[in-house]
């Protein structure tokens, strides 16, 4: 396992935890997902074998988030 932080942008409110932490935590290969509002990230567990750091982001941002 390894672990990353996903820096996000645009997250206002405990909603946007919610919907970044649903959308990371159902990918395959995610073992466990941290959001933190005020920080402005994400720190997401995640098998590499399974999923890479670029599938993360993207899914942060089909649900309306940026990943700078």
């Amino acid at each position: 396992m390894e672990t990353t932080i996903l820096n996000i942008r645009g997250m206002t409110c405990n909603g946007c935890v919610a919907s970044v932490t649903r959308v990371l935590t159902a990918l395959g290969g995610v073992d466990g997902v941290e959001v933190a509002l005020a920080a402005g990230h994400a720190t997401v567990r995640f098998d590499p074998s399974l999923i890479d750091v670029g599938r993360l982001e993207s899914a942060v941002r089909a649900v309306g988030f940026e990943t700078p």
